[in-house]
């Protein structure tokens, strides 16, 4: 089986370099934690593997798909969710769904089902006929979640989802997320709540200076940053800070072999 995600090489400069040479390996059913300080290159990173952004060198395959050379077909295996939700804001939720769906050209039939699973997941099913207009930014946060899962992506990018939300919503949002994993779709989170990340993902990169300074579970990091029972939070800040010994000899660490999943109904 191919990875879900396999990326080489991957290159960006604008002013100065933002992404300078980083490979990834994420396995199918994967729930991966990419981690950095602000300006790391973690968002100009996921914006490349979406399709969003046209790398200057380096490639990315998805399932097995060039991006480059298939993109379509790439880009159907994805989802991508910015970190600020984008909606039109005239369209009840309903219809927002509706018009993604037409966007994946899915049948009608599976495109009502999805979404009334998922509206009524999210407890937004008793405001489908409201506007978006009117809806909290944690209300708006599920509805673009429910939007990028509506096509059943295979890999599903996160780009900061919780920030802003309550911890109703944001409990709501991570056990779908949790339900998604175990089913088997590959999710990558960018998050600065360590904590979340700690509790949701089975393995973490850590991006300073657009490179992968580390890579690993938790056990692993912490071993490599000799915090042993330290929390993500002291393990981080531990190999991002070149004074402590840590992000300049630090390298990727193989894969885990993943556990076996149980599959969960959309």
């Amino acid at each position: 089986m191919p990875l879900a995600l396999a990326v080489s090489d991957l290159r960006k400069t604008f002013t100065r370099p933002a992404v300078a040479g980083i490979d990834l390996s994420i396995r199918p059913g994967e729930f991966y934690g990419l981690l950095g300080p602000n300006g790391a290159g973690k968002t100009t990173t996921l914006r490349m593997v979406a399709g969003l952004l046209k790398p200057d060198s380096g490639g990315v395959e998805v399932f097995g798909v060039d991006l480059r050379q298939d993109p379509i077909a790439a880009k159907r295996l994805i989802a991508w969710l910015p970190d600020e939700p984008l909606l039109y804001d005239k369209l009840t939720v309903s219809e927002y769904l509706e018009f993604v769906a037409g966007l994946w050209q899915m049948e009608p039939g599976r495109a009502e089902r999805n979404a009334r699973a998922l509206l009524e997941r999210l407890d937004l099913w008793a405001h489908r006929d409201e506007r978006c207009e009117g809806f909290s930014r944690g209300m708006k946060q599920k509805a673009v979640l429910a939007g990028a899962l509506i096509h059943e992506p295979r890999l599903l990018i996160l780009d900061e989802p919780l920030t802003g939300l309550d911890a109703s919503i944001a409990r709501q949002v991570k056990d779908l997320l949790l339900e998604r994993a175990r089913g088997g779709c590959t999710i990558i989170l960018t998050t600065h709540i360590l904590e979340v990340a700690e509790r949701l993902v089975d393995r973490i990169g850590i991006i300073q200076s657009g490179r992968l300074v580390a890579e690993g579970t938790l056990d692993e990091l912490r071993t490599t940053a000799g915090r042993t029972g330290g929390t993500l939070e002291e393990v981080f800040l531990r190999l991002v800070d070149p004074a402590g010994g840590g992000a300049a000899a630090v390298g990727p660490a193989p894969i885990p072999p993943m556990p076996p999943t149980e599959s969960v109904s959309p």
